[in-house]
């Protein structure tokens, strides 16, 4: 299981014997394999099994391998030596102990060499030797004529820091050096201070000729540009320049684009987007407040937050809030025939019983000013008297168009349509509800109740707006079966009741589908009694309009537009033509039909079958047209010429209009035939309107050419455009055009070239078998196959069964482990619970000695 055995020593083979004879003298471990039957020359090799031992040593392998694999699990770390040699069996202890020590060795010398400078070496700094830069042989003159300041030659440094002669030996750039060996003469201190000037001022001169030069150089070299650059720009000449206008240098993309973004706007932040709770809580409370705004104005309450009062505002006012706390003003008052200003207390009473006197005061100055005035005082009084009697009549008229006003307004809010209104409980309450009002109130109306009764602003809103849905759908019924029927106010309605559908889907399907249900159940019994039915009032058509509106009419299978759909298809198919109010409801059916199959572009043959036989009523001479026709309509009868044409004039005269819906209930045939021609030429419009739309719809089909070649002999035979007005007469063209236009793609239908496959015989296949449990008469191959299926099936076996005992084997060990550490936890539990016993026999034994 992974692992490769072990060498067998020769113990293990002497003990293996021992265990093996003393094993097979045990009867109990011995297991002897019966046969059914024996079989001549056949070896068996399992007669006598060992379990015992085969168990013992699969346990003591899975010991080895499994065990280890399931301790070893979820770890990482491990030991693993690295040395050298230590797996490889061929090499020797000795030799692996001197290759380690080799190798110890060369790694220490490796390190030691790190920083081991031996002489042998050179060590450089930025590419020059060290050995050269200690030497000192650059001179350098004073700090103040050198260039690189801060470097000292060796000279300078011998003869100013000391070190004698001997570090003065190397030739310089303008003196010699002498040889202590030659005999020659070595020179003094002052001689090498003397010889050191020397070279400074020399190199000092040098330098300045240097610089001299290269000014020179320079200053040649400009004069020589200037003169190559005169050649190389080419003036033009000053009248050109006059002549021809400055250009501007145009701006770059790249600036326009960055002044652009300088100047766009930026980025405002947004308020936060609002929930639809949010957002219903608003629109409620809104509501709430012009409402309450209304109820005040009706009551004829001037005063609340809704009115605010005029301030009368000076040119000097600064408007910022700031208000004096108290009245500064002071008061004007007659006392003794003099004026007496006087401030203002902060008691009231005492305010009170001063402008009281004042009162008197004024009373009495007046009093003796008109007994000492003269006569112009007297006329002064006059003017003054009425002066007040015109203010005193303005005032009153005032008031009598204050009042006349508030009079105005309280009817004008008396008439407003209220903002809030409370849930109807049942249709008698929507009807209450919308009675008397025009059409866009009543859509106000119903707007504001679903505001004011959103599902999220109380727990019984919602089945209360659910039964409004229902209610409006029977509204507009009823509005659809007045006369005269009342559809714009359903066209106003049908917003409104589209958002509550969106809001509770299933609450308007279940009402619509009772609705359709309803209709197609009468209608089934109409046909069951009579054999047909009369086509629908004009509510139904409203209720498969709106069904259209509502609803989506694309999808395969709808819960709703399907049963619309088929009541639709049935209705085409058993309501009989009878008069132009039948014939204009079954051209709206078509009409319907067609926009809910636009999208989908699903087949109707019954919409095709009603527009051919609209067409046939439309041929005069039906006998000669030889073309089947399919009920509803007949072949002949009192109805059969519904749309012939017989006079020629009114023809001319005629104009295209669209049928109305009220038109299905207002349009009867007149007892004179020829009187009605205007509505005939109606229907046959729309007819050829919906045919060359279904044309253009149906034109993908494989079968477009056949399901239209009825129509097309029609229009082409027996039905002639020369009677029929300009308009039809484009119509007319149009649809023979795209019918012809279609291209064929069908094939003939042809078998298919393939040989058929012979039925199965049921012959028994002969085998001759020559052994037991042998085929004979199968090829090589198949039998090599055979034999590697029946070892897969038996090696697939084996596999499982091992799988299944080493499952078993990591269960016993998992539940051995388990095992051993609660036997480990009640040890140390019963251990600490007696150490915790002897502390309280202690020290209920100390406590006993206290006591006594």
């Amino acid at each position: 299981m992974g692992k490769a055995p072990k060498k067998k020593n020769l113990a293990d083979k002497v003990r293996k014997a021992k265990a093996a004879t003393e094993i097979k003298n045990n009867p109990f471990e011995v297991k002897i394999n019966r046969k059914k039957f024996d079989v001549l020359g056949r070896k068996s090799k399992h007669d006598v099994g060992l379990p015992g031992v085969s168990r013992s040593k699969a346990i003591i392998k899975r010991k080895e391998t499994l065990l280890k694999e399931y301790k070893q699990k979820n770890k990482s770390n491990k030991f693993i030596d690295r040395r050298l040699g230590e797996y490889d069996a061929k090499m020797a202890p000795e030799d692996k102990i001197l290759q380690r020590f080799a190798i110890e060795r060369q790694r220490a010398h490796g390190k030691r060499d790190v920083y081991n400078l031996n002489e042998e070496e050179e060590l450089t700094h930025y590419g020059q030797s060290l050995a050269e830069i200690e030497k000192f042989n650059d001179t350098v003159g004073s700090d103040d004529e050198s260039e690189e300041k801060g470097l000292l030659s060796a000279e300078l440094t011998a003869s100013h820091f000391g070190g004698g002669g001997g570090l003065l030996r190397k030739k310089t750039s303008g003196g010699y050096q002498e040889d202590e060996q030659g005999g020659q003469k070595i020179k003094s201190r002052q001689e090498l201070i003397e010889e050191l000037i020397q070279k400074s001022k020399q190199e000092k001169r040098e330098r300045q000729v240097q610089k001299e030069e290269a000014q020179e150089l320079t200053e040649k070299l400009d004069q020589d540009w200037k003169s190559i650059q005169a050649l190389m720009v080419k003036k033009t000449p000053k009248a050109e320049n006059v002549d021809k206008p400055e250009e501007k240098a145009k701006p770059e993309e790249y600036d326009m684009m960055v002044r652009e973004l300088g100047f766009e706007m930026k980025a405002q932040p947004s308020e936060k987007m609002k929930s639809p709770e949010e957002l219903a809580k608003e629109e409620k409370e809104k509501l709430q407040k012009l409402e309450a705004d209304r109820l005040r104005r009706m009551m004829g309450d001037e005063g609340g937050d809704g009115v605010q009062s005029q301030v009368h505002m000076s040119a000097d006012d600064l408007n910022d809030g700031f208000v004096l706390d108290k009245h500064d003003k002071k008061t004007l008052a007659y006392q003794d025939g003099k004026w007496n200003i006087e401030e203002e207390t902060e008691d009231d009473k005492e305010e009170e019983g001063e402008s009281e006197k004042e009162e008197g005061s004024e009373a009495e100055g007046e009093n003796e000013e008109g007994e000492e005035g003269s006569g112009e005082d007297e006329d002064g009084h006059s003017d003054l008297e009425s002066e007040q009697e015109s203010e005193n009549e303005e005032n009153d008229e005032e008031e009598t168009l204050n009042r006349e006003e508030l009079k105005a307004r309280q009817e004008a809010a008396k008439a407003e349509l209220p903002y809030t209104f409370a849930a109807p409980e049942s249709y008698e309450d929507l009807k209450d509800l919308l009675h008397g009002h025009t059409p866009d109130n009543q859509r106000l109306i119903v707007a504001r109740t679903q505001k004011c009764n959103h599902p999220s602003l109380a727990a019984g809103n919602k089945l209360k707006l659910q039964k409004l849905v229902g209610f409006l759908m029977e509204y507009m019924g009823e509005l659809a079966t007045r006369s005269p029927p009342e559809l714009g106010t359903i066209d106003k309605l049908i917003p409104e009741l589209y958002a509550l559908c969106q809001m509770f889907p299933e609450a308007a399907g279940k009402s619509m589908q009772s609705i359709l249900g309803d209709a197609a159940h009468s209608m089934e019994e109409a046909v069951e009694v009579k054999g047909h039915a009369a086509f629908p009032t004009l509510d139904m058509l409203v209720y498969l309009k709106v069904t259209a509106l509502l609803f989506p009419t694309s999808d395969f299978r709808h819960p709703v537009t399907t049963p619309a759909l088929l009541f639709i298809s049935l209705t085409l198919t058993k309501c009989l033509v009878r008069s132009l109010q039948d014939l204009t409801s079954g051209l709206v059916l078509c009409c319907l039909a067609v926009e809910y199959v636009s999208l989908s572009k699903r087949f109707l043959p019954e919409l095709i079958n009603f527009l051919s036989g609209t067409l046939h009523l439309a041929v005069q001479d039906k006998a000669s047209a030889g073309c089947m026709v399919v009920p509803p309509f007949r072949l002949s009868g009192k109805y059969s010429d519904l749309l012939v044409l017989s006079n020629s004039e009114s023809c001319s005269s005629w104009r295209k209009e669209n049928l109305p819906l009220s038109a299905t209930q207002q349009l009867e045939l007149k007892s004179d035939l020829n009187k009605d021609h205007y509505s005939r030429l109606n229907c046959l419009s729309t007819c050829l309107d919906l045919v060359k739309r279904c044309c253009l719809l149906y034109k993908d089909l494989t079968s477009f050419t056949h399901i239209f070649q009825p129509i097309r002999t029609l229009l082409s035979k027996h039905l002639s455009s020369h009677m029929l007005p300009s308009p039809l007469q484009e119509l007319h063209s149009e649809i023979l055009e795209a019918i012809s236009s279609a291209s064929v793609t069908h094939t003939r239908l042809v078998f298919e070239k393939k040989k058929p496959i012979p039925l199965k015989l049921f012959t028994p296949k002969i085998v001759e078998v020559l052994d037991y449990g042998k085929k004979r008469g199968s090829t090589r191959e198949e039998r090599e196959k055979e034999r590697l299926k029946h070892k897969y099936k038996k090696e697939f076996k084996g596999a499982l069964r091992e799988i299944r005992k080493d499952s078993r084997f990591l269960a016993r060990e998992k539940l051995s482990e388990v095992m051993n550490r609660d036997a480990e936890r009640k040890r140390k539990v019963k251990e600490l619970l007696g150490s915790l016993a002897t502390q309280e026999g202690e020290w209920k034994a100390l406590k006993r000695k206290k006591r006594k």
